[in-house]
């Protein structure tokens, strides 16, 4: 993963982002119920916590001890604990059924869109709304495009959409993805 990815504003947690997948995928387990940019500066504090953020350190890891160093102060997320438990049994799962390589998930077979999409729903605290906007981050910012990997993502592979972290590339299309989120909050509202 060569690409430089600007998701959080913050160049080191960007830097980890845009090296390590299985970061990537962590921060997007981490994207619910508080800032894209906070969940996605997750797997920074826990790279300065373990003294490198690895699939495999992870995963043999104690799962209490591990989410001690995810509640521990700054926490890794507002639920720190459930999110603790999470992100250990999904580095248990991309160990156990990728041998800890996380760009298999789009790599291995040569998989088309339909096949990406249906792998990253079986991951652990993946449903069809964030697998598809993983694969739609995968597609428009990284170069990961499987033949119809725009018709799996659905909307979130739209061609200059501003609807989640995968159209984020700077402080400007942060600021419009926010103004998506909050028109489809009032939409749902009346």
């Amino acid at each position: 993963m060569a690409t430089k990815l600007n998701l959080t504003g913050d160049a080191a947690a960007d830097a980890l982002l845009s090296e390590n997948p299985f970061a990537l995928l962590s921060g997007m387990l981490l994207d619910q119920q508080v800032a894209m940019e906070v969940a996605f500066a997750g797997p920074k504090k826990l790279d300065e916590r373990m003294d490198g953020f690895d699939v495999h350190k992870i995963a043999e890891t104690d799962v209490d001890a591990f989410v001690e160093l995810c509640v521990a102060k700054p926490a890794i997320h507002r639920y720190g604990g459930s999110m603790g438990k999470r992100l250990h049994a999904l580095a248990r799962f991309v160990v156990d059924h990728y041998d800890g390589d996380t760009t298999a998930l789009w790599t291995f077979g040569d998989p088309d869109g339909r096949e990406v999409l249906k792998r990253l729903k079986a991951l652990p605290g993946f449903g069809d709304q964030k697998a598809r906007i993983f694969l739609a981050l995968l597609g428009k910012q990284l170069g990961v495009t499987p033949e119809g990997w725009r018709e799996a993502a659905g909307a979130y592979g739209e061609d200059g959409a501003r609807r989640s972290i995968a159209d984020v590339v700077d402080p400007n299309t942060l600021a419009e993805v926010r103004d998506f989120k909050r028109a489809q909050k009032a939409a749902a509202k009346k």
